[in-house]
């Protein structure tokens, strides 16, 4: 099982966005800045979902992932499969269309201080817009 942290984050909000991903898979820890485009914190915390879904397909095809948000919305939003929310629903398409490639998919939510590497990753990537 590989073990996925998420972070997403946003310099204002709407601001220029980055996200990270800190993964532990096989003994090792492999970890991972994108810059996004300007958008709000609940958005780059669903993109760092999907950004972390196609690290996972070239990386770590077939794995059972285990993703940890400190984001309770976007844990609650893909954990039920539902929202009303017009701009989260298309994300959300996405990311349930990335995991049917995967045996076995769990989300769930950790406190933002357990989550300190992907949130650390997730400035890197606003900084490196600067």
């Amino acid at each position: 099982m590989i073990e996925v942290y998420t972070d997403g984050a946003s310099k204002g909000n709407p601001g220029i966005s980055g996200v990270g991903i800190y993964i532990k898979a096989h003994g090792k820890q492999f970890e991972f800045s994108f810059p996004l485009c300007e958008m709000s914190n609940h958005e780059a915390e669903f993109h760092a979902v999907i950004k972390a879904l196609e690290v996972c397909e070239e990386k770590f095809p077939n794995e059972i992932l285990s993703f940890r948000s400190d984001s309770q919305t976007v844990v609650s939003v893909v954990d039920n499969d539902f929202t009303k929310n017009k701009i989260f629903l298309p994300l959300l398409e996405i990311i349930r269309e990335k995991t049917t490639k995967f045996p076995y998919f769990f989300i769930k939510w950790i406190p933002e201080k357990e989550n300190g590497n992907a949130d650390r990753l997730a400035r890197k990537a606003i900084q490196e817009q600067h």
